[in-house]
């Protein structure tokens, strides 16, 4: 695990680009999760959401919960209401349940749209001109209790940092297309432990990090 020293130098290094820190803490105990706390660290980001619902009662009330990996629609009872944002919505089938569910709360849920920028077909997300096509159509306007707070996206896994950078560029300048006029859709969420730097130099306002401070997990 990260050390504290370390730990604050990569913060201060992610708040010089003005991004916030997502500590990735799938598979991570509640107690190792509170070192991080003890240092200030307050965003989480789980991958499972019967994962994200057994921490949340070992962990402090003003935890920041990410839900940030793929989501079954039979399971937002278990992220709605209780995360602080969803990052990962890549479908319409998934936004209508998860407007049923936050109109059944009576509640607002801020979710970020998942784009699909890499070049594995492995990897989660609507298609860049999808996503285009959504806002420009008034997509948004069908899920009055979803605020869309902007993009998400992962880069082809590689040490090819030319074709990551593409990628996450290609990302942005979709993010600058949607924002305008858009009050509140602020959040350009890209860029993990192997290359978040180049997702700050792209423009990153959030980056999502787990090996690097936790170390590897099986």
């Amino acid at each position: 695990m990260i050390s504290q020293a370390a730990f604050e130098r990569l913060r201060e290094e992610i708040a010089g680009y003005g991004a916030q820190l997502v500590a990735v803490s799938k598979k991570v105990e509640p107690a190792r999760i509170m070192r991080l706390y003890e240092w200030g660290q307050r965003a989480f980001g789980e991958n499972r959401p019967q994962e994200l619902r057994d921490k949340r009662p070992a962990l402090p009330d003003d935890v920041e919960w990410h839900m940030i990996g793929r989501l079954q629609t039979n399971k937002v009872k278990y992220v709605v209401g209780r995360t602080a944002l969803i990052q990962s919505v890549d479908r319409e089938r998934l936004m209508a349940a998860l407007q049923q569910r936050a109109e059944r709360e009576d509640i607002t849920q801020d979710v970020l749209i998942e784009v699909h920028i890499a070049q594995e077909t492995s990897k989660a997300g609507m298609a860049p001109e999808e996503v285009a096509a959504f806002f420009e159509g008034g997509g948004d306007a069908r899920y009055p209790n979803l605020r869309f707070r902007g993009l998400m996206g992962m880069a082809t896994y590689t040490d090819d940092m030319r074709r990551v950078r593409a990628e996450f560029r290609a990302l942005r300048k979709l993010f600058e297309q949607l924002e305008r006029g858009r009050p509140g859709f602020s959040i350009l969420s890209m860029g993990m432990s192997h290359d978040y730097g180049v997702a700050l130099d792209e423009g990153a306002t959030m980056v999502r990090l787990g090996s690097l401070l936790f170390g590897r997990r099986r």
